[in-house]
């Protein structure tokens, strides 16, 4: 059995056991980002919707699912509930899991929430995601005198998806070789093409000389985004009408939310 088989039976063994149903699976982290090394784990995570009767019970059930972690896989899901009330606040987490290239399943439900999570997508708790992201990256691990290169790409890539939103205004794109087909300095595409390169042929945990070209380009990106994510207004779109009814289609709830209650 191959890992995509593995994993689907495994989503198999969650709906059995939680009684859930799956509505979205997807790769998560450097597999969908287009960066494994050759060590890489699987990062699985999925949405799931609970019977209609679990959503009015008083003790509520856990909303997430944490199912796997081993060196190979690391599987664990969201509740449909708890992932619409992150698309409300603009998590750009889960805008990536939504968008990941690499789906094991999903579902005509799944294409609806999809289509109304995009009223939900926030410029500034993007920038800002993402800047805190790469911002951690710097801080835990590109300041010592060698660097594991896969650390290079946990910075450049939220630095570049920062980047495609002063740009374009949208939810970025997930996989890094998207995000480089964006105009950049040509010195900096070609360290960066030098870099990918060396990270095919390297394990996780090899240590090497910092690329100055790269380094310079993270730490000036930084404080240019941080600027950025400060000035940009709160853009979150605060008129839950539209997940809830969406809340209450995905659930089979008959009755008629009360769309003034927001």
């Amino acid at each position: 059995m191959d890992t995509r088989d593995t994993i689907l039976s495994e989503l198999e063994k969650i709906e059995e056991q939680y009684g859930v149903r799956v509505l979205h699976a997807v790769e998560s982290g450097s597999r969908a980002w287009g960066f494994a090394s050759p060590d890489s784990d699987y990062d699985v995570r999925f949405v799931y919707v609970r019977p209609t009767v679990d959503y009015i019970r008083l003790d509520e059930p856990r909303d997430v699912i944490e199912w796997k972690l081993d060196e190979v896989l690391d599987i664990n899901g969201w509740d449909l509930q708890k992932a619409l009330k992150q698309f409300a606040r603009g998590n750009a987490t889960l805008f990536e899991w939504s968008e990941s290239p690499v789906v094991y399943r999903t579902t005509d439900e799944w294409n609806k929430i999809r289509e109304t999570a995009k009223q939900y997508f926030s410029e500034k708790a993007a920038v800002y995601h993402y800047y805190g992201t790469a911002m951690s990256t710097w801080a835990g691990y590109l300041k010592e005198d060698t660097v594991r290169y896969k650390k290079y790409f946990y910075a450049l890539r939220p630095l570049l998806a920062a980047r495609y939103i002063e740009r374009f205004h949208a939810v970025p794109p997930v996989l890094f070789d998207d995000l480089l087909k964006m105009d950049m300095e040509p010195d900096l595409r070609s360290a960066i093409d030098d870099l990918l390169e060396k990270k095919k042929v390297t394990t996780e945990g090899e240590h090497h000389p910092h690329i100055p070209m790269i380094r310079d380009f993270i730490r000036e990106e930084l404080q240019k985004q941080k600027a950025i994510s400060d000035s940009l207004p709160d853009d979150r779109n605060k008129d839950w009408t539209e997940l809830n009814r969406c809340f209450a289609e995905m659930i089979g709830f008959t009755g008629k939310p009360d769309d003034s209650r927001n």
